[in-house]
């Protein structure tokens, strides 16, 4: 047994020993099923705190030659076909990428002490073999690969240490993802290559440098979504077993939302026929480390500061791209943001936009992510109370103040408090940067604006084709909030509200919401530049709210 090479089962027994240890053995059917394989390249990424640690540490004593086979027939493996087919078969080698990465060091230094220390282990395990260079991992291990014919697991943990831990340098992570690509790609002395860690794999434009890899995120687990987390059933039975009160525990540390993927299926047109075709099942997961921490302290509190401080979601979101603050300040209030994720590069300093800051705060465990709505939220009241803290200071007074009047204007909206909608809106044209209207189409970046908060109760719509022209915003209330009425919206610019509503009765813009006849507010707001700012009571916003009468 070698630092390295085939470190052995001690750390699982360990884990395995623990108090409160939860079995996601069954992981390894599928590593089983890719051994060998062209898939046999998995990248495994998920929030610290999420287990990734102990799930190496079963890989090695399940794969290594270390004799395990007792310690896994307590394990709920044992009941699966062939659950020992590949169980102490192969050389492992487990990296733990963060012991090699140092900041005062040059990177190909960091990699040449981390082939050397491997290195020795392999001639330790493995004298007799003729070395062609021993200063060469790669050569080294394809000698002993040729002369043995034993192939190896790679398991490299913290993988992606260079992109945390060493943020701008460029060059040392393009040398340290063609060394990863060079060690492993189309080498055969590879059975199985696991790597583990906070980011997916680095991308450059819409391509991946290591593109052998699966890639198996907490965006998109597919087969590992039971092993992302604890599930709900298992912190049930953790519950139950210790005398704790779920539901505090629920709200404290649930929320975060996986969804697996249906294998191929040879049948599926007999199936579908039939009615029986599978559907991907969706779970919630919980944060380990803190559901272990609260069952077994019998205390409900915040234990991410243990592991994260607030100033790492602070200093992402104090960027403010693109109305960062205040799509955190609706999330804070418990509403759900839409996000593309397809721009974020993978690393933590490439950043084009707040869709960018909110998918790494996802992969970071600060952020929930529903896959099919496509909307990022927070999950849990831990990770909402790391935000109140993280936004706990002077420069987010005007946010959450602008937030404030946004929920406002959307009551009094619901209200059909005409005045109160008409002077809120000032408020926010006189916060615009266009604070000079020349078009219906600068009122409109206003109105949007000033109904921020919307979004959480709400799917916005612009101009929507009514059949006889195009209304100009239209809110649909969410699946959530099925009580709350539609909205539809119609703007004049230097004509009056009155005119705006005639137009939407005219063209008969309700009648393609027909569903919701019942609870249909009309919105008609009027944007007057001729009215003198000088004078007592002037109010160049004037509102008119109808509730909507559709026949049928």
């Amino acid at each position: 047994m070698g630092t390295y090479l085939n470190p052995g089962l001690l750390r699982f027994e360990m884990a395995f020993g623990s108090e409160i240890y939860v079995d996601k053995t069954g992981m390894i059917r599928y590593l089983n099923r890719v051994v060998n394989t062209t898939q046999r390249f998995v990248c495994v990424s998920r929030p610290r705190r999420f287990g990734k640690t102990m799930a190496a540490d079963m890989l090695c004593a399940y794969y290594g030659e270390a004799d395990s086979r007792g310690l896994f027939e307590k394990t709920e493996l044992v009941g699966q076909k062939e659950w020992d087919r590949y169980l102490n078969r192969f050389d492992v080698i487990r990296l733990v990428m963060t012991e090699f990465i140092k900041e005062n060091k040059a990177f190909e230094a960091c990699l040449e002490k981390m082939q050397r220390l491997v290195v020795r282990d392999l001639k330790k395990r493995y004298p007799d073999v003729d070395y062609f260079d021993e200063d060469d991992l790669i050569q080294t291990m394809a000698d002993v690969y040729a002369e043995t014919g034993k192939q190896f697991v790679f398991i490299i943990d913290e993988w992606d240490a260079v992109f945390r831990e060493r943020k701008e340098d460029k060059e040392g992570q393009r040398i340290y993802l063609d060394f990863l690509r060079n060690l492993l790609k189309d080498r055969d002395y590879i059975a199985l290559a696991y790597m583990t860690g906070i980011l997916p794999i680095k991308k450059y434009g819409k391509h991946s440098a290591l593109n052998m890899f699966r890639e198996f995120s907490v965006i998109a687990p597919m087969q590992f979504a039971p092993y992302t987390g604890f599930t709900e059933e298992e912190v049930k039975g953790l519950c139950s077993r210790y005398g704790r009160d779920y539901e505090k525990i629920k709200e404290w540390y649930d929320g975060y939302e996986v969804s697996d993927v249906v294998p191929p299926d040879p049948d599926y047109e007999m199936q579908k026929t039939m009615g029986k075709v599978l559907k991907p099942k969706h779970y919630s997961i919980y944060s380990p480390l803190s559901v272990v921490e609260a069952v077994s302290t019998g205390m409900i509190q915040n234990f991410w500061n243990k592991t994260e401080t607030y100033e790492a979601v602070a200093d992402y979101i104090r960027m403010n791209l693109d109305g960062l603050k205040d799509a955190v300040a609706l999330m804070i209030d418990g509403g759900r943001i839409n996000i593309d994720l397809s721009t974020y590069q993978n690393d933590m300093t490439t950043f084009h936009g707040k869709d960018d800051v909110l998918t790494l705060l996802i992969h970071l465990g600060y952020l929930g992510y529903d896959a099919d709505m496509k909307k990022v939220f927070i999950p849990n009241h831990e990770i909402l109370d790391e935000f109140k803290t993280s936004t706990n200071s002077e420069e987010w007074v005007d946010t959450f103040h602008s937030f404030q009047k946004s929920q406002e204007l959307l009551n009094a909206t619901w209200g059909r408090d005409e005045d109160k909608v008409a002077e809120l809106l000032e408020y926010f044209h006189d916060m615009a940067e266009n604070k000079s209207y020349h078009s219906e189409a600068a009122l409109s970046y206003t109105v949007q604006m000033a109904y921020y908060a919307a979004q959480k109760y709400y799917t916005t719509i612009q101009e929507p084709d009514s059949g006889k022209g195009y209304v100009d915003i239209v809110y649909l209330p969410a699946p959530g909030y099925p009580d709350k009425p539609a909205l539809l919206i119609e703007l004049k610019y230097h004509k009056t509200a009155g005119t705006a509503l005639h137009q939407i009765k005219d063209r008969n813009y309700p009648q393609r919401l027909e569903h919701y006849k019942d609870n249909l507010l009309l919105v008609g707001i009027n944007y007057d530049r001729e009215i003198s700012n000088t004078w007592a009571g002037y109010k160049r916003h004037v509102c008119r709210i109808e509730k909507a009468h559709i026949d049928g």
